[in-house]
């Protein structure tokens, strides 16, 4: 895992978890919101600041009510497609927002043209 996310999400969960994705992707869900930049405790971003996406409401239930194969600490493999990019990673769960984080890592943002108040649209498939 990236050290800078490992910070953020020790940040927000009070740890770092870990972790890998497979298998098939039968269960999705649309989200659209607006990007933000993690900001540290001091309200400044940090050198090297993740991005995320908040999935919550409605969806964010779904998703926790149909994670079958959670991972560590609470979180949730998922294939995401943003655009014509698809990859895997996982949700984190965050009390903040009552829902979940997805991190959105450079090589997306650039390849999609997502900067920090985008608004996007995302496919949010979970595995079997």
């Amino acid at each position: 895992m990236d050290a800078d996310l490992a910070r953020c999400l020790r940040d927000e969960l009070g740890h770092a978890p870990d972790g890998g994705v497979g298998g098939p992707w039968p269960k999705s869900w649309n989200v659209r919101g607006p990007v933000w930049l993690w900001q540290g405790s001091d309200g400044a971003p940090a050198k090297g600041s993740w991005y995320f996406l908040t999935i919550d409401g409605e969806t964010a239930n779904a998703i926790r009510a149909n994670a079958v194969n959670a991972a560590a600490w609470g979180s949730v493999y998922v294939e995401v497609t943003i655009g014509a990019t698809t990859w895997r990673t996982s949700l984190f769960p965050s009390k903040q927002v009552g829902g979940w984080l997805l991190p959105l890592k450079a090589a997306v943002r650039k390849a999609e043209k997502i900067a920090d108040g985008s608004v996007v649209e995302a496919v949010l498939a979970l595995p079997i």
